[in-house]
């Protein structure tokens, strides 16, 4: 994981992401040896080789697409454009890289908070008495089920695990035959109906489980604009 310095005057208030910075690459970082996007016809406007490799460093350090492209003075829109322009796979390249980087930082922060607590004031009627350290048991437990999931993510069940895959089974089975005594005797049909909608209910879940972490995920990466070739 990347050093991190605390950007704020007091340490204890570094608590979001933002208040994080990590070591830039080096010039001989291979991170920034990628092949730059080629300009048949550069103009005074154009995002350069130099440039890019600005936009790039910049980018690992931060994590933040807007930030890095604020620091070479260019539009995230246009960065974009570069992005999905012929010859740009060493760019895009770099910039999937430099994002991971970002997603590293932001870990190594969380990790720290989780592990480490904060400093917290303590007041009682209107005063300050003094400061101590809390931990986050929701910041503590999304690292356990992150890194120890057949440990503490929900029993490890979750797609692809065979314990799950063995249970979706079961349910499927359950299912079946649970039809199969429909058909074969109509008067059951309301009990079946009820077992099918909690069935549906359960996957729909863990649909949504999945569906906001690839949200969470997202947001962190920098989702591109809507209009792309918005100048």
């Amino acid at each position: 994981m990347p050093n991190l310095t605390p950007t704020r005057a007091t340490p204890r208030q570094a608590t979001s992401a933002a208040a994080y910075t990590a070591d830039p690459p080096a010039p001989d970082d291979p991170l920034l040896s990628f092949a730059p996007v080629p300009h048949t016809a550069p103009r005074r406007n154009s995002i350069t080789p130099d440039l890019q490799r600005a936009f790039i460093a910049h980018l690992a350090t931060t994590g933040i697409v807007t930030a890095a492209a604020r620091h070479i003075g260019k539009s995230v829109e246009a960065l974009y454009k570069l992005r999905q322009r012929g010859g740009s796979d060493g760019f895009r390249a770099a910039w999937d890289a430099a994002i991971d980087r970002g997603v590293s930082r932001l870990e190594a922060g969380a990790l720290a908070r989780a592990i480490e607590g904060e400093q917290r004031m303590v007041v009682s009627a209107g005063k300050i008495l003094g400061t101590e350290v809390r931990h986050n048991d929701a910041l503590v437990m999304f690292f356990l089920r992150g890194r120890m999931r057949d440990r503490y993510g929900n029993g490890g069940l979750v797609p692809g695990h065979p314990d799950y895959e063995a249970l979706k089974a079961r349910l499927r089975a359950e299912w079946q035959a649970e039809e199969a005594d429909r058909r074969a005797s109509p008067e059951s049909h309301e009990a079946n109906l009820k077992f099918f909608h909690e069935l549906k209910e359960r996957w729909r879940r863990e649909w949504e489980r999945e569906q906001a972490l690839n949200e969470a995920k997202a947001r962190v990466l920098g989702d591109p604009p809507v209009d792309p070739d918005i100048a």
